[in-house]
């Protein structure tokens, strides 16, 4: 009877050795004997036979990795360096545990490798601007590896992209030169539509003379309400013009006569007059 119960407790103890959980967000992978079983063990109890079976677990989460800043020279030959955040996940358990040692280590390694390519063959200003299409592309050439060890890629983003100091202060310097062409452009064509404003105003105060004795009153009234010491007289121009026509030289008029100088008298006129007196 001892031996019976000797035996049934080497048995429980036995069994309870192959007792296992999983976790929620983790996956099962049980090798017997080295070889790896076809069904992965899903979250829960699970059991295994002792000393037969080994179970490895593979952490199912979205992974986030930071890719370290790669160096290289861009399309339009500018030295830059750029990092980027690699997120993936496990979906296929069995091909990241026996396909590759450690998929961890290898996206790194191919991701790295992958943005120094992309690098060399984008320009500056897609860098800077049009990282979508650099995030698709990333994400396309990783996605080829990944497959084949049971990963995949939920999204690849650049982070940061390091210039050197005399291309920052190139760019600013084009910024400026922009940003001041701008506004000399808004200034000009503010100016333009001035003029062509008052050009259809000076027609239409031509059509009503009336029009230009108002304007005239209204910048008096403007001029006195502003600096009141300062006294306006206007002068009409047309007074002006009556000034210029009273003064101006008549075309085709005969020249003035010359005034009539009386003839001298001579000394015998002059001595006959003495002796009759």
């Amino acid at each position: 009877m001892a031996v019976l119960v000797v035996v049934v407790v080497v048995v429980l103890l036995w069994l309870v050795t192959g007792v296992r959980v999983v976790q929620q967000y983790e996956r099962g992978v049980v090798f017997r004997l080295g070889r790896v079983r076809g069904q992965v063990r899903e979250p829960g109890l699970t059991m295994l036979v002792p000393v037969l079976d080994r179970m490895r677990k593979v952490n199912v989460q979205v992974v986030t990795m930071p890719v370290p800043a790669q160096e290289g020279i861009t399309k339009d030959n500018v030295s830059v360096s750029v990092d980027a955040v690699l997120y993936f996940r496990v979906v296929e358990p069995i091909k990241a545990t026996v396909d590759v040692q450690n998929y961890g280590f290898a996206m790194l390694q191919v991701a790295q490798t992958s943005l120094r390519s992309i690098i060399g063959k984008s320009e500056l200003d897609d860098l800077l601007s049009g990282r979508e299409n650099l995030h698709q592309g990333l994400e396309v050439m990783l996605e080829s590896p990944a497959a084949g060890w049971g990963v995949h890629i939920d999204r690849v983003e650049i982070k940061d992209v390091s210039l050197p100091d005399s291309m920052k202060r190139s760019m600013a310097r084009q910024a400026e030169a922009d940003r001041e062409r701008r506004a000399r452009i808004i200034t000009a064509d503010g100016e333009f539509q001035a003029a062509a404003k008052l050009a259809e105003a000076a027609g239409k105060m031509a059509e009503t003379p009336a029009a230009m004795q108002l304007r005239m009153l209204q910048t008096v009234v403007e001029v006195a309400a502003e600096k009141n010491s300062t006294l306006v007289l206007p002068f009409p121009v047309e007074l002006l013009r009556f000034f210029e026509a009273s003064t101006a030289r008549p075309t085709g008029a005969p020249a003035a006569a010359a005034p009539s100088v009386p003839p001298q008298a001579t000394d015998a006129d002059a001595s006959a007059d003495a002796e009759h007196s």
